[in-house]
């Protein structure tokens, strides 16, 4: 993997240890020599880590809509900034850059970026693989809710594999790098 889109949040959250895994990854990202591609906002996690991966001479690729630019505090001083013109748009560059997903606590925005990759992944638009850094537990309730739709028959229990989840950012991305779909006929 060349490019990693990481989706997380413009806040911080109210653990440090969210803070810290931002600085890790960044820092794990740019030793690694992998691009960050991530949402150009300096406020919050996405700019804890876009600081992290600059700090150790990593390269970031921010995109950030025109109206958002203000609100979210566009990171001027990144390897290169995007602006685009909405949402939709952002999120297809990311998507067009990234050769793997990496999901890091977030809110509303930081869901709907992951359940719009998973879903394209479970229907075969893509291959690449999506990892959650799962700090102190954060994406344990999404976890048991994706296990929940299982058991109720919306979703295959193969679908449960799309998903990697780690604890700590060395592991995760071992597991993405042998990530392999098992995609399954979703409408039977």
């Amino acid at each position: 993997m060349k490019s990693i889109c990481v989706f997380c949040g413009s806040n911080y959250g109210n653990d440090m240890e969210y803070r810290q895994a931002a600085r890790e990854l960044g820092k794990f990202l740019a030793n690694k020599k992998i691009s960050l591609i991530y949402g150009g906002g300096k406020a919050g996690l996405m700019g804890e880590i876009a600081d992290a991966v600059l700090s150790h001479k990593g390269h970031v690729i921010g995109i950030i809509p025109k109206f958002l630019k203000d609100k979210e505090l566009a990171h001027e001083n990144i390897s290169e900034l995007f602006i685009v013109d909405t949402m939709h748009t952002r999120k297809a560059k990311m998507y067009e850059l990234a050769d793997g997903f990496i999901v890091m606590p977030g809110g509303y925005g930081t869901y709907e970026e992951l359940f719009e990759v998973l879903s394209w992944l479970q229907i075969g638009i893509h291959n690449k693989p999506i990892g959650l850094l799962n700090v102190n537990g954060f994406f344990d309730p999404l976890i048991k809710m994706l296990e929940h739709t299982v058991d109720k028959g919306f979703a295959k229990p193969e679908n449960l594999k799309l998903i990697i989840s780690a604890g700590n950012v060395a592991t995760l991305y071992q597991l993405m790098e042998n990530f392999k779909p098992n995609l399954v006929n979703k409408w039977t």
